[in-house]
């Protein structure tokens, strides 16, 4: 009868850090990504807006988003994650929304920031919580953990900054930040698959 308690505690415990190794390749996956895009935006903004007023301005939140792409890059590397197949389309995609919100002006490229950052800060507070949930947690890499929140409130700090700069002045306001979240929601659903 003990032989067969041990299996099933050890077989419990080989799901359970199963299930956590899925979340946590899924969650770096899409994190990832995500900052592949976001350095991708500033790049766009920073060919129209480069030397404006602004510039300075995206110059430091890009050189953050760097900094956070290498951090995902090197969890990639360290817990051997498959990265998104989509990583041309993130490119693409993330140079293409800031030079398109550049294009319009810098009010617009800061609206830009507010909704990207809107969304991924919630994304990382819905990360965090679902990592934690658990009695014992789900996840208890502190690296993991500190990454994640270090980011998010770097990416608050962008959200913030974008507000101060004018984005609720952007023309249409409201209907370009409501694509652009739309937008950023669809690919954080796929990027966490593919």
């Amino acid at each position: 009868m003990l032989q067969l308690t041990t299996r099933s505690i050890h077989t419990d415990a080989k799901l359970l850090k199963q299930r956590c190794s899925k979340l946590v390749d899924r969650i770096i996956r899409v994190d990832q990504a995500g900052e592949l895009g976001a350095n991708q935006i500033y790049r766009g903004q920073l060919v129209i807006l480069g030397h404006t007023k602004a510039g300075k301005t995206i110059r430091h939140m890009w050189e953050q988003e760097r900094a956070h792409k290498a951090a995902f890059d090197r969890l990639v590397n360290e817990y051997r994650v498959r990265p998104s197949a989509l990583q041309p389309v993130w490119r693409v995609a993330g140079f293409a929304l800031g030079l398109g919100t550049a294009l319009l002006g810098e009010r617009a490229a800061m609206a830009c920031t507010v909704a990207v950052e809107s969304v991924i800060v919630e994304h990382y507070n819905d990360q965090l919580r679902t990592l934690m949930c658990d009695e014992p947690p789900r996840c208890t890499d502190k690296v993991l953990l500190e990454t994640i929140r270090r980011i998010r409130d770097e990416e608050q700090e962008h959200h913030d900054t974008g507000l101060e700069h004018g984005a609720e002045q952007a023309p249409f306001y409201r209907a370009l930040t409501s694509l652009i979240k739309s937008g950023c929601r669809m690919a954080i659903k796929i990027a966490e698959k593919v």
